[in-house]
C-alpha cells in the first residue's frame, strides 16, 4: 500500500442515544466529541440515530405491511386494466 493516502484507522465509540446503547469498534470516522469508555480510556464518540438496539427489524417490533390490501386499494383507485 502507498503511504500517507489512507485516513487514520482507530478505535471509535458509536452511541445510539435513543436506545442508550454504545459499542466500541474501529473505524476511519472521526469526531470532535469524546467519551470515557469502560476501560478508563477516552475515545472519540459518534452519535447515531439508529443502531441494532433501536431498529425495528432487530428489536422485533417491525410491522408487517398488508400487501394484499395495498394492491386492492391501488386497483380501486386506478381500476383494473
Amino acid at each position: 500500500m502507498r503511504k500517507d493516502i489512507h485516513p487514520p484507522y482507530g478505535p471509535v465509540v458509536f452511541r445510539d442515544k435513543a436506545a442508550g446503547f454504545a459499542f466500541l469498534t474501529r473505524s476511519t470516522a472521526t469526531s470532535g466529541k469524546t467519551v470515557e469508555w469502560e476501560d478508563g480510556r477516552t475515545y472519540p464518540v459518534i452519535d447515531v440515530e439508529v443502531s441494532s438496539a433501536s431498529h425495528p427489524f432487530y428489536t422485533g417490533t417491525a410491522r408487517v405491511m398488508d400487501t394484499a390490501g395495498r394492491v386492492e386499494r391501488f386497483e380501486r383507485r386506478f381500476g383494473k386494466r
